[in-house]
């Protein structure tokens, strides 16, 4: 898409950092392979703003060898994203490649530790961080998805062209981190890259449909969340999934917490959390995905192991005992 006709709020804000941008295009043009990275248990924003990058890349610069690593996802792998490539040891030891590490703050979990071995690294985010973790670094904090910036990043670079494609998967992380457009973090720049997005003939409907597709076990599961919530004395419904009850339903911790959203409009409830028993032997725990009305509730979940923004954050516990806690401490916010 032409700079002449970007919307001048994307156009400002790429002034604003004019700097970091300029870091990020000639960390590109430098390194003739590339790899793009992002968190663990991938949700919409992470594997779109990966997805993003790397086919903007492949449309703009066909002569790069370029690539996209981590963990697939349970269900959105194969029906939305297409399986992660499975990179050999030896290619991230033997060669040298430019990292470009999306939508996630932390080196811990970043969801392939070899970007280690890059010669260079390259951050594009929007959580807070407790340690930088590249030399090139983008990260807004107040935006409503990495995908969000990572799409400012490349619309606002002169010559460069932002494809159906690209546009396609940008749109999907910042509809999945905005809820849709209905957080707090949603903003006019986050309308105008939508804009410029549909701008290059993205058509919404079978996005829309691919995205929030369901099976019969998923309203199955549904039924039971239905019946089994609970909601506290100042307005925190909560949701538990046991292992044997996943097991039941058929369904997986990650799948257990598509339904958290059930509860975002209902009067008289202003957080709402699904907490699912993960398995996984290398860190049993329960995980917690929580989301609200208007407090911040990321103070919350630091507290509990977790992190994330105002109004979407996750935690775990490590056993159902300090349950009450947790939701006596979420439910002391709305007190007032």
């Amino acid at each position: 898409m032409a700079a002449s006709k970007l919307d001048s709020i994307i156009l400002e804000y790429g002034k604003a950092h004019k700097k970091e941008y300029k870091a990020i295009y000639r960390a590109i043009e430098r390194y003739d392979k590339i790899v793009v990275f992002r968190h663990l248990k991938p949700d919409y924003d992470a594997q779109g703003t990966q997805m993003g990058v790397y086919t903007f890349l492949k449309d703009n610069f066909p002569e790069k060898e370029i690539h996209y690593v981590g963990d697939n996802h349970v269900t959105f792998t194969p029906r939305l994203f297409p399986e992660t490539e499975n990179l050999s040891n030896d290619w991230f030891t033997s060669n040298k490649f430019l990292a470009i590490i999306c939508d996630v703050g932390d080196p811990e979990r970043i969801a392939d530790p070899r970007f280690k071995h890059a010669k260079y690294k390259v951050k594009i985010d929007h959580h807070p961080c407790k340690k930088e973790i590249a030399r090139a670094s983008v990260c807004d904090t107040e935006l409503a998805a990495a995908a969000e910036l990572a799409a400012d990043i490349f619309l606002n670079w002169k010559g460069k062209t932002m494809s159906v494609e690209a546009a396609y998967w940008f749109y999907i992380g910042i509809v999945g981190d905005s809820g849709r457009f209905l957080f707090s973090s949603t903003s006019p720049h986050t309308f105008s890259v939508a804009q410029a997005l549909l701008a290059t003939g993205l058509k919404l409907s079978p996005l829309y449909q691919k995205m929030y597709e369901k099976d019969i076990d998923s309203l199955r599961s549904l039924a039971y969340v239905l019946s089994h919530f609970q909601v506290s004395p100042h307005g925190v419904a909560y949701y538990c999934l046991p292992k044997d009850v996943q097991e039941e339903l058929h369904i997986t911790p990650e799948q257990g917490k598509e339904h958290v959203n059930t509860f975002s409009n209902i009067r008289g409830i202003n957080a709402w959390c699904s907490i699912t028993e993960d398995p996984n032997p290398k860190d049993y725990c329960w995980r917690i995905s929580i989301r609200s009305k208007g407090k911040d509730i990321s103070g919350i979940a630091n507290k509990y192991e977790g992190g994330g923004h105002a109004q979407a954050s996750g935690a775990k516990i490590k056993d159902l005992t300090v349950l009450p806690r947790f939701i006596a401490d979420l439910d002391a916010l709305f007190a007032e």
